[in-house]
């Protein structure tokens, strides 16, 4: 049972965690931690049962991340020439179309690496891939807690309902994306009220440059049009960004009750990292997410990704040195 124990360490890490807050990165890490040594403990255990299980446990291991990594190489480049498509060339668009590429050429690295037997060659591609692996571990850690904290039973005893603006288009027509946002909305305060505990919904995005006007306004005036009670809506029409988003509807909350508790509504891809914006801001909710369309979802969650490792970046940032200074030692000492 001691090959378990950091498994078990972990699990208890993460359980903790999730107890105390939900809402934070280091859930995610403690879960993957746990996860991972959970399956070396597992391997370790069959290898000592059975050396044939073993070994054929550890050629699964070793096998299927390889030809996962190449289908997922395939499954990015083929997403992201959707995306660019659908969605047109912007940076943010070519992110999953970039990152299947970019699996591809350091697999065409290893291989002419190999090829030429050359060691510098090698000492650099096995320094990338340690990179790329450590990267892609917080990447997964990232992916299956987000999973999770999707999964969770919304709140019972909210008293406002927060929807996250997310652009007009044209100026002042609500976009499907948002327009997703605030049917989800729309059904978190229902259930809400049908339980007797009836919130306020409100809307929240200011007015950018090329809109006619405030972004909250649009989302208000839309729901307002399907049906929706015009007096359980309110404005907060300053921000500009998630991070005012949230700093400017904690305001208008606390103002008006101080032990406030609310919902916070966005979209799936994006729920997590909002979920870790609203524990920076001090808001005292949860976070769920409305569907997206499934092309969209690849890139946006590795743009959400990339937005969380950089929040991180002094402790990121430290390890991809240290890896570094690693592969340099190691051709140093050739």
């Amino acid at each position: 049972m001691l090959a378990f124990a950091p498994a078990v360490l972990f699990s208890v890490l993460f359980g903790v965690g999730v107890l105390r807050d939900r809402r934070r990165f280091g859930n995610a890490v403690h879960l993957g931690l746990a996860v991972t040594f959970a399956l070396l403990a597992l391997v370790g255990k069959l290898g000592k049962a059975d050396s044939l299980l073993g070994m054929l446990a550890i050629v699964a291991l070793l096998v299927l991340p390889a030809l996962g990594t190449l289908v997922l190489a395939c499954f990015l480049i083929s997403n992201g020439v959707k995306m660019v498509r659908k969605e047109g060339r912007r940076p943010a668009n070519l992110l999953s179309l970039l990152a299947g590429l970019g699996i591809l050429a350091l697999i065409a690295f290893l291989i002419v690496a190999l090829a030429l037997r050359s060691r510098t060659l090698l000492v650099i591609g096995v320094t990338a891939v340690g990179l790329v692996g450590y990267v892609s571990f917080l990447f997964l850690c990232f992916v299956g807690y987000a999973f999770l904290y999707g999964r969770l039973r919304v709140r019972r005893d909210a008293d406002y309902v927060v929807v996250l603006g997310s652009g007009l288009v044209g100026g002042s027509t609500v976009p499907p994306l948002l327009a997703s946002r605030l049917e989800r909305g729309r059904a978190v305060y229902e259930r809400l009220a049908a339980r007797g505990n009836t919130p306020v919904l409100l809307t929240s995005g200011g007015q950018g440059p090329d809109e006619e006007l405030p972004e909250s306004h649009a989302m208000a005036a839309y729901l307002i049009e399907r049906g929706f009670p015009a007096d359980r809506i309110e404005r907060e029409d300053r921000s500009r960004t998630t991070e005012e988003n949230l700093r400017f509807s904690r305001a208008i909350m606390e103002g008006a009750k101080p032990d406030y508790r609310c919902v916070v509504v966005t979209n799936n891809y994006h729920a997590f990292r909002a979920a870790l914006m609203a524990r920076k801001a001090g808001v005292n909710g949860q976070v769920v997410g409305s569907p997206t369309a499934a092309y969209f979802w690849p890139s946006a969650t590795i743009r959400e990704f990339v937005a969380v490792f950089l929040a991180h970046k002094v402790v990121n940032f430290g390890v991809c040195l240290l890896l570094v200074l690693g592969g340099v030692l190691i051709w140093w000492n050739r």
